[in-house]
């Protein structure tokens, strides 16, 4: 896979499951505001309501912080449709339900496993331009913390609205930062 950080994110077309109906989604969607992306395996499996519930129950913090959330799975929207009535923990998401069947999405953000046709867990941020500014991708038997997710897309807003400052580890909103220089290296 090659390094995805500071690139464009790739003409796609997909169809999405949002707000009672099926409605298109391109990458033209992802500019103009934050959005972030959240690849899963694939609709009615065991691990990844868990992973939608957790978002649905975090995304008026989204929201508050400008960013729109997609679940991207290699699903079909239909399917998204059932999902969404039938799980209670599916039924939470607000936030648009992506089908990837032609593995379109799934190859660009380079997640995709071939011999499964499913997807790697993958986040990715990107900023209102429309480029990749953070990436996370892991095992499939490992369910992600999206609280973690948001710290991720608030350090990504803060140092683009910031660029002369770097956000140190394990960084949230409102605390200190760093002013990258000289005089900092072997002081820390």
């Amino acid at each position: 896979m090659s390094n995805l950080i500071n690139t464009a994110v790739q003409p796609f077309k997909a169809t999405a499951f949002y707000d009672g109906k099926f409605i298109p989604v391109t990458e033209e969607n992802l500019k103009g505001q934050w959005s972030v992306v959240i690849f899963m395996p694939a609709a009615f499996t065991f691990n990844c309501p868990t992973e939608v519930e957790d978002a649905a129950d975090h995304y008026a913090e989204f929201q508050k912080a400008g960013a729109e959330v997609y679940i991207v799975t290699t699903d079909t929207h239909f399917s998204h449709k059932v999902w969404h009535e039938t799980s209670p923990a599916v039924g939470k998401a607000k936030f648009p339900l992506v089908g990837d069947p032609t593995h379109q999405l799934t190859r660009a953000f380079g997640v995709h496993i071939e011999e499964e046709g499913l997807a790697l867990r993958g986040t990715f941020v990107i900023n209102p331009e429309g480029v990749i500014k953070t990436v996370e991708i892991h095992d499939n038997a490992i369910a992600r913390d999206v609280t973690e997710t948001l710290r991720k897309l608030k350090a990504a807003q803060y140092v683009a609205e910031h660029p002369n400052e770097v956000c140190p580890a394990k960084w949230k909103e409102g605390e200190q930062t760093l002013a990258p220089s000289l005089d900092l290296v072997g002081k820390i």
